[in-house]
Formats: structure tokens, sequence, C-alpha cells
């Protein structure tokens, strides 16, 4: 089965075609097709996983050959995949919830007159993120992560009819471009270091090379990463692409797109191994993200937005962990997969929130709704306390690690980021409670007209399955080390040091600022009334309302001068290049006008210029001849 792990690909992929080229005849049983192809290569991962589960540790990476790619004398590629644990894992995470939010989509987009087309760049997606994680060199790897964008761009404007949506689309489209450059940079350095870009010969070629060239590398990545992760200082687009579908927001901010940057940080462990002062921006970039997300997912009212917030700052964990270096990565994978499950799920719950409530997304407008969304209420909050981090549930086992780890090593470093992850988690617990209080408890704020109601089975059944892995997949995947033990081949064995304080101190005091945010948040918002509109707010709230000003920056950093920079360009290219050219043009087109008035057509004329031109010739032959 290893050697047909092409049919990930080839399956979802020819099925978007068939349905971006049927059209309207497939409209009956073309959203049928996108769940089959997405579910059959669910099944193609898992039993390529149980094959790999049957092998010895160290022959846990299997390569497939698809062809012959590049040969140019100097650079020599084939295209083939790399199956180990880690693709592997991202197999099983993408193909899995993928499909679950697929099976969500048919009710979801059940009314939606183009809705083939939305499941044909569903498949599309999948086929590019299967491309991205399977890549067996960097190259390729590129292949994936621009058809990512470009299918993030198709669905996040899905309802491009709509300016804001458009917007949107094209926002994500830019700002993840932005970051595209530093993985293009990467690719230059690599081959001009190495040459080559598969990843044998980069990380064969990372053991000698120097620290300023994977220092280069690895910071050129990291840009690449914080494009696609939303992370400081690319992380402007997440929020405004809550425009697109919810099934969008489930499957690309939660499970798939936005972790493809700490897949590609994890991936090239061995650049950043060679490169500590890279690594450590990489742990910077996810203490400030995580903050970041944490700070502004308070003041939000938007469902969909707080909860992109919350994956800003989640992902931000997981950068954070993936900086840490050995002892990290295993955790930062771990978080990935507990939180693809329990953000999805919620993503998922907001989806049928709005489902029940005329698409209000506003969460001063909610309010009880657990008496008339049951499932939705218990699924949702089986997601909260997976995030929280409260125990037994996934977060737990997956969040605390990276809390514990940040707390290891010398220095200022532990101390920073360790506290960084302790004020992030109680962050996280004030949030998202009190996203939950909103939407679920306290009084009913419904709008006049609006009767909520539970949605069908075919949306609630996805939620459920994704809650019961946000409450019991990480004890699973914690008990016995087995999820460490299973990426150990690629991740190494990393001895876990000793934190700057006792562990049963750290998670004490964890689940007291747990405690303390949650309570917090329903004393304010389970307990308390909530206005329907948003009280007067401090400046503090303002910034966090409006995104810490992100967007405020980047039109005054970058925006406004470039604007000025290439008005200036075109100024100067019309007045100096265009000028130089026109005036040349003119002044040989007088020249003409002078010289054709000598062209006279009679023969006096011309035998007195000869003689006047061979008195001349004759002057200077005298001249030069003294």
């Amino acid at each position: 089965m290893l050697d047909l792990t092409w049919l990930l690909i080839a399956v979802p992929l020819a099925s978007a075609f068939v349905l971006l080229l049927a059209g309207k005849r497939s409209n009956g049983w073309g959203h049928w097709l996108g769940v089959a192809a997405s579910g059959t290569a669910f099944v193609v991962g898992l039993l390529a996983f149980l094959q790999m589960l049957g092998l010895d540790s160290h022959d846990r990476a299997h390569s497939v050959h698809l062809f012959e790619w590049i040969n140019t004398g100097e650079l020599n590629l084939s295209a083939g995949l790399l199956v180990d644990p880690l693709s592997l894992t991202f197999v099983l995470l993408v193909t899995f919830v993928g499909t679950l939010i697929h099976i969500y989509a048919v009710g979801y987009m059940e009314h939606d007159p183009d809705r083939r087309r939305f499941f044909a760049y569903l498949n599309l997606f999948i086929a590019a993120m299967l491309v991205l994680v399977l890549a067996d060199s960097y190259l390729l790897l590129f292949v994936g992560w621009e058809g990512v964008g470009l299918a993030s761009y198709l669905l996040i404007g899905f309802w491009n009819y709509r300016n804001d949506y458009a917007t949107a689309a094209n926002k994500a489209f830019v700002v993840n471009r932005i970051g595209d450059l530093g993985l293009i940079f990467a690719l230059g350095l690599m081959f001009t270091a190495f040459g080559g870009v598969d990843f044998a010969t980069v990380f064969a070629g990372a053991e000698s090379a120097s620290t300023a060239t994977l220092t280069g590398i690895g910071l050129a990545l990291l840009l690449a990463a914080c494009g696609k992760s939303a992370q400081f200082p690319l992380q402007s687009w997440l929020g405004d692409a809550m425009a697109g579908p919810t099934p969008v927001s489930a499957l690309i901010h939660a499970a798939t797109m936005v972790t493809a940057g700490v897949y590609l940080i994890v991936r090239s462990a061995a650049v950043f191994e060679g490169a500590p002062n890279a690594q450590l921006v990489v742990a910077i970039v996810g203490a400030v993200t995580l903050l970041f997300g944490a700070i502004v997912g308070m003041a939000k009212d938007d469902i969909k937005k707080a909860l992109a917030a919350s994956t800003m700052s989640q992902i931000g964990y997981m950068m954070l962990a993936a900086g840490l270096g050995p002892i990290g990565y295993a955790f930062a994978i771990f978080h990935l997969v507990t939180h693809g499950f329990f953000k999805a799920g919620m993503f998922l719950g907001a989806g049928s929130v709005m489902h029940g409530m005329k698409d209000q997304v506003d969460m001063r407008r909610f309010g009880a709704l657990r008496t008339a969304m049951v499932v939705t209420w218990v699924t949702f909050g089986l997601g909260w306390l997976a995030i929280l981090g409260v125990p037994p549930f996934a977060g737990f086992f997956s969040k605390d690690k990276i809390i514990e780890a940040a707390f290891v090593g010398h220095g200022w470093q532990p101390w920073v980021f360790g506290l960084t992850a302790l004020i992030g988690a109680g962050l996280t617990a004030f949030y998202m409670s009190r996203l939950f209080f909103m939407t679920f408890h306290g009084e009913a704020r419904w709008e006049d007209g609006q009767h909520p109601h539970e949605s069908p089975a075919i949306m609630t059944v996805p939620m459920i399955v994704l809650a019961v892995g946000s409450a019991f997949l990480g004890l699973i995947l914690a008990t016995g080390d087995r999820f460490y033990t299973w990426l150990e081949p690629v991740t190494g064995h990393a001895e876990h040091g000793d934190p700057v304080l006792p562990i049963p101190v750290i998670m004490a005091t964890t689940l007291v600022l747990v405690a303390i945010g949650a309570g917090f948040a329903w004393l304010k918002y389970g307990r308390a009334d909530v206005p329907l509109t948003a009280p007067a707010a401090s400046l503090g709230t303002i910034a966090a309302r409006n995104d810490l000003f992100q967007d405020s920056v980047n039109r005054a950093v970058f925006e406004r001068p470039g604007t000025h920079l290439t008005r200036t360009l075109v100024y100067a290219d019309a007045a100096v290049i265009d000028g130089a050219v026109n005036g040349t043009g003119g002044g040989v087109a007088k020249t003409g006008e002078a010289v054709r008035g000598l062209q006279t057509g009679k023969s006096r004329s011309y035998a007195l210029l000869m003689l006047v031109g061979t008195l001349v010739v004759a002057f200077f032959a005298m001249l030069g001849g003294k």
C-alpha cells in the first residue's frame, strides 16, 4: 500500500477536475463524489499507516518515485513522495477531519446553487495539502504550497459577489504571497549551498554548512511559515478569511492550511538545529503570536473571528514548541493533531449556531442556545474543555506539554517563554469561556423572528465524532508515549531536561490560571446580563477589537509607502525614461525636417553644396598638413 500512496493525491485531484468540467450536469451527485474522494484518500492513508506500524522504526521512511521532473545538467530532480511517520500523521489528520467536513458541508451548503463547485474546490484543497506534506523535496512542497494558496483563495472568496468576501480572499492571497517569497528565497539558497533542493541533499548538506547559510535558510523558511500559519507579522489575513463558508473555516483554519507552517519548521529540523539564532526567532514569533491572538480573541463579538484569533494563538503555541528544538518537535505535532479535532469541531459548532440563527454571527445576539441546540452545545462544550486544557481532555495532554517544555533551558529563555505560555493559558480560558457562555448560556438575546433549532444529522454527526476526539484523543495518544515513539524516526529522540520549576508546580499553576480565566468569564458573561451593543471601550479594548491596529500598521508601513513609491516610479518612467526616448525621437524628426529642406531637386544647388563640401575638406586637410 505504501507504493500506492500516490492515490492520496490522484483521487481528490481527479474528483476536482470531474466536478469542474462536468458543470451543472453534476449538481445532483457532485457533492457525494467530493465526499467519496476525500473518504477514499483517508482509507488509503489508513492502510498505509497500518502497514507502516508493522515495520521496525528504522524502516519507517518509504520513498515513492513518481516521474523524472527536472534535468538541466546542474539540477536533476525527480518528483517523489516521502511516506514517513510525520507525513502520514498529517495525511490521516487532513483526510479524516477533511472527510468529516465534507459530510458536514453536504448539509450546510444544501441550498447553494454552486454546491458542486464548492466541493470541487474542497477536493482541490485536499489534494494540494497532501502534495505539500508528502513531497520529498522543497520544490515539490512548493507546488503543494502554492496549490493550497490557490484553493484557499477560491474557497474564502466562494461568495465573491459580495465585495467584502472578495476583498478578504484577495487579502489572504496577497499576504500569503509575501510569505511565499521566503520559500522561494530559501530554495535559491539551498540550490546555491547544496546543489539541490530535495530533502536528502539539503539535510545531508546541512551537517557541514556554515551557520550563516543555515540561518539565512531558516529565516526564509520562517517567513514562509508565518504567511501560511498566520503568525506575526503576517497574521492580518486570518480574521478576514472568516468571510468564507464555515466548512472552509473548519478545514483551512483548524486542521490543514494553517498547520502547514508548523510542518515546514519541523520537517526542516536539520536546518534549524544548525542555526540556533533562527530557531530562537521561531520561538519568539510563536510566543508573540500566542499572546497576540489571545488578546484579540478577548474582544471579538463575531463568533468565527473569535475562533480565528484562537487558532492564531494555538498555532503560536505550536511554533513556540518547534522553536524549542528537539524537546518540542513532537509536542508541536501532538498539539497540532489534537487542535485539529477540537478546533474543527468548534468551527462546525459555530456553523451549526449560524444555521439555526439565520446566519447571525454576533455573540451578543445569542445566549441560552443550550436549550434549543443541545447536541451543538455538548459537542462545542467538549471542544471548549479540550482547548482550555482541562484534564482528561485532549488539550491537557498536548498544550500542557508545551508549557512544561517552555520552562526547560538556561538563562532568560525558560522564564520568558514559560511565563508567556502560562499567561496564554489563562487568556485562552477567558476568551474561550466568554465565547461559550455568551453563545450557550445566560439570557436569550435573540432577534425577533429568530427560532433557533438543532442542525440536521448530516451536520451533527461529524460534530459528535470530532467531539469524541476532543475528549479522548489526547489520552489515547499520550498513553505509553506512543505518539512520541511514533514520531521519533523523524523528530529524533530528545532527552527531556528538567524545567526551572517543578512539573507539579507548572501543572497546578496552569490549572489555577485556567480556573481564574473561566471563572471571570462566567461572572461577566455567564451570570451577568450581556448588553446587545458593546459598552464604551478603553484604549486597550479598542486596540484588541481592531486586531491591535495591524491593518493600520500595514497601511502606514507598507501600503502607503509602496503606493507613493509606485507613483514616483511611474512619474519617473513617464518624465525621464519616456521623456528621453520621446525627446530623442523628436530631435531626429526635427533634424530630418531641416535636412529635407536642402533637397531642392535643382542641379545648381547640389553643385554648390558639393563645392562647399570640397572647400571644407580641403581646408581641414591643409590644417592637418601643418
